[in-house]
């Protein structure tokens, strides 16, 4: 076989790095071993743009002990890592406000989310991930990080579990931040009394998942 029809039947992401440099799409999954009543027969990758859209073919067990033929489909975006800033002095907390495309498409009057900082890992360590977000988003510099704990977001479709943690700030900590230019992001900080941001829950001014989530906590660990 010729070098140039070597070449046509590799495929990117599997055989030959894609934009990413990332191989072997079509093999993730195909190794699982945890549960004996879910056997894996085929991963197929449908779609291989910047995030990974697989379709994963199994066999399941049921309670019965009889078997089934499934077949699901699984958004692999990578792992990511959220932060909340807070200030125990002022009783305030530090988010971003950014638009979101996808919740503009889905019913949101403007798009513009509040959010706490957030980001994928990129192949960093969750801890230096959300440094480098925070500082990316906020400009802000964390010194001390208190891990929380991990959560899968939307376990249904999307393999994304997210690494939650909380983090003190001073006003004078804050230098730079709006996001990533090259990148498309342009993120305002916004500072929040901690009372104000429960009311934004209520009346849906915050409507991101994640930052509900650590808020709560705040309520139960910081601000009760």
């Amino acid at each position: 076989m010729s070098d140039q029809q070597d070449a046509r039947d590799e495929r990117v992401g599997h055989d030959r790095a894609d934009a990413r440099g990332r191989t072997g799409l079509h093999l993730t999954g195909r190794d699982l071993a945890g549960n004996a009543d879910v056997r894996v027969r085929d991963v197929e990758v449908t779609s291989d743009g910047w995030h990974v859209l697989r379709r994963t073919t199994f066999d399941y067990r049921g309670r019965d002990g009889s078997w089934t033929t499934q077949s699901r489909e699984t958004y692999d975006r990578g792992n990511g890592a959220t932060v909340l800033l807070y200030d125990p002095e002022a009783r305030t907390v530090l988010l971003t406000r950014q638009f979101r495309f996808p919740v503009y498409v889905n019913g949101h009057p403007d798009g513009m989310l509040v959010e706490a900082a957030a980001g994928l890992l990129d192949g960093d360590a969750p801890d230096e991930a959300i440094r480098r977000e925070a500082a990316e988003e906020l400009g802000v510099r964390i010194g001390e990080l208190e891990h929380l704990f991990d959560l899968y977001m939307s376990p249904g479709s999307v393999t994304e579990r997210v690494h939650f943690y909380a983090a003190p700030y001073r006003p004078a900590d804050i230098d730079g931040g709006g996001g990533v230019e090259a990148e498309g992001e342009e993120i305002e900080p916004v500072v929040v009394p901690y009372d104000d941001a429960l009311a934004m829950i209520a009346d849906g001014r915050i409507a991101d998942g994640k930052t509900v989530i650590l808020l709560q906590w705040a309520a139960l660990n910081l601000f009760g």
